[in-house]
């Protein structure tokens, strides 16, 4: 019996599986006339998959759900299949990048794109925190990509694969040009595998999206208002024209989209002649003459009446005894202030060779305070002592430029540890 894949053919977790049986030698069939929605619903196919999600691959020996199961089983077809690395390592490494990829940019691309496709509802702050946590999981893998050209070894293995057909929903929907560019090595990474040619017998020509696609109508709200036809006010009349007719629904999406207002005070703010992340990418990108460029690059672009810079203190320095809780303590630290990262940039430095740390920090937030829904959202933010720059004094200004290029050493002690949330 050939093995036979459920799902429509443009689905990015069936490219996993056909193209890792295309380098493993291992023939799968897409079964024929597979219609989403209908064809998943068959009680046939529910004896495969209860729950009737795709893809799903009949086999000799039973049905296999979950893309990344299916993809592990295809491989594993072939004994000593280099996809799987030549070593127990290699393997662990694999496992490794396929689970940080799932779980940390799919599952975020997902909850990027599944509300503007109208398959969830869409909340701006949702959105907000799904693309932060995607930029943090991208510049992680930028940098491993940075001095490696695949993930494991030197050629294509499983968590390439994967890792790509991920990426690829991101590329072709939502990450525009401007989006990536923060991320050379992811870029340079992807192009270069959907180019292989056991890709490309899949993928086709990959072009890169021009724009975020659009927040979906709801498709259930005409038929549910069209139930009731009272003589109500024109808005309500909008809602029950018929689905079939798309102005109405148009309009209603219209309405909610709006939304945006308590989405964040900070956006109504007067423009800004500094661009954050113009500054985060010239940070990012600057690896020599640091205070030549980046710093002076900082300064040239400081936009005083747009945002403000801030010290902070650890109150509570007496406890950092252990350098790796302390360590521990600044990145959990900033991992919280996810919320944030749209509308700040900030250097957190552990200080000292020895206990008790001390942990000191400098923070570019957008606005002339410290916005207020990070004061009241994060209760780090209490464990501060917060000074405001003033930056007509040379040598808070000094100290500063100092924070930004991990200066050492910092007020006459040696660094244990420089942070940076960009």
């Amino acid at each position: 019996m050939a093995l036979i894949l459920h799902a429509g053919k443009a689905n990015k977790n069936v490219f996993k599986t056909l193209i890792a049986a295309e380098y493993t030698g291992v023939e799968v069939k897409l079964a024929p006339n597979f219609e989403m929605g209908v064809s998943n619903k068959t009680p046939e196919f529910l004896k495969m998959n209860p729950i009737g999600k795709v893809p799903v691959l009949e086999t000799p020996h039973g049905p296999i759900f979950e893309s990344n199961a299916i993809a592990r089983y295809v491989t594993r077809l072939k004994a000593d299949n280099p996809l799987y690395g030549s070593s127990l390592i290699d393997y662990a490494h694999i496992e490794q990048w396929i689970d940080f990829v799932s779980l940390e940019i799919d599952a975020n691309i997902l909850a990027w794109f599944r509300p503007r496709m109208g398959r969830a509802v869409y909340l701006p702050p949702a959105e907000e925190a799904a693309i932060s946590s995607l930029k943090r999981a991208l510049g992680a893998l930028n940098t491993h990509l940075a001095s490696n050209t695949f993930l494991v070894g030197h050629s294509v293995t499983l968590a390439d694969i994967v890792t790509t057909c991920n990426l690829y929903m991101g590329f072709t929907h939502l990450m525009t040009k401007s989006f990536t560019s923060e991320f050379p090595h992811v870029e340079r990474y992807f192009w270069t595998l959907v180019n292989q040619p056991n890709f490309k017998k899949f993928l086709g020509e990959v072009k890169q999206t021009e724009s975020v696609i659009p927040i979906s109508k709801k498709p259930s709200q005409p038929k549910e208002s069209a139930k009731s036809k009272p003589k109500d006010e024109p808005k309500k009349e909008a809602k029950k024209v018929e689905p079939a007719k798309p102005k109405p629904e148009a309009g209603e999406e219209e309405e909610e989209a709006p939304k945006p207002k308590p989405k964040n005070s900070l956006d109504l703010l007067p423009p800004s002649k500094m661009i954050l992340d113009d500054w985060k990418r010239l940070y990012s990108n600057t690896k020599t003459n640091f205070r030549e460029v980046a710093i002076k690059g900082f300064w040239d672009m400081y936009d005083p009446e747009g945002y403000s810079l801030w010290f902070c203190d650890y109150k509570y320095n007496e406890e950092n005894t252990v350098s790796y809780v302390t360590l521990n303590k600044v990145g959990g630290f900033l991992q919280r202030m996810d919320l944030a990262r749209k509308y700040a940039f900030g250097k957190m430095l552990v200080i000292g060779s020895e206990a008790p740390f001390k942990v000191k920090g400098l923070w570019l937030f957008r606005g002339p305070e410290i916005p207020q829904f990070v004061l009241d959202e994060c209760y780090d933010m209490e464990l501060f002592e917060w000074k405001k720059v003033d930056i007509t004094d040379e040598n808070q200004k000094e100290r500063v430029s100092q924070m930004i290029e991990d200066f050492e050493p910092f007020e006459g002690e040696p660094l244990l540890d420089a942070k940076c949330f960009k």
